[in-house]
């Protein structure tokens, strides 16, 4: 699998979270409380190989993606923060779901930029086997990701 279609395959599985939790009715805490955990799960370690593989090949190979790769730690940044924010609270606080919302909002958006504006650029200048090698490091990597949202390394920044 190349690198791209991994994060595109992360991308979906959280789209996928997003929509459930959208669909849990209003009292439904312990649901929705399991959808985070997912969430936090799954977006902690494709932030982490993200920032610690893909964003590092895409800025050294492919310069012109050097302002989207900023961009995108930035972004990070907010989410891991709000995951991390997440976990601690009570599903049953008022806060839980206007956090989770704006999560998603955060997300969607990382998201659109990532795969309409910048994907496309480097999956032309790296080729096919760059990106299947990166995917297979990326992968691998994710076994090893952390599991708190604030040891990713744009949570220091």
């Amino acid at each position: 699998m190349d690198a791209i279609v991994l994060l595109k395959d992360d991308h979906k599985t959280v789209e996928r979270l997003f929509k459930q939790f959208e669909k849990a009715g209003p009292k439904a805490h312990k649901e929705k409380q399991k959808i985070v955990g997912q969430v936090i799960e799954e977006l902690t370690a494709h932030t982490y190989i993200e920032e610690t593989i893909f964003y590092p090949a895409a800025r050294a190979d492919v310069p012109e993606t050097g302002g989207h790769v900023l961009e995108s730690v930035e972004e990070h940044h907010v989410v891991v923060w709000m995951l991390s924010e997440l976990k601690k609270l009570d599903p049953a606080d008022e806060h839980y779901d206007a956090k989770m919302t704006v999560l998603m909002e955060n997300v969607r958006h990382h998201v659109d930029e990532e795969e309409q504006d910048w994907f496309p650029k480097v999956r032309e200048a790296l080729g096919r086997k760059r990106l299947q090698e990166l995917g297979e490091r990326m992968a691998e990597a994710k076994s090893e990701a952390p599991r708190d949202p604030l040891k990713i390394p744009s949570a220091a920044r």
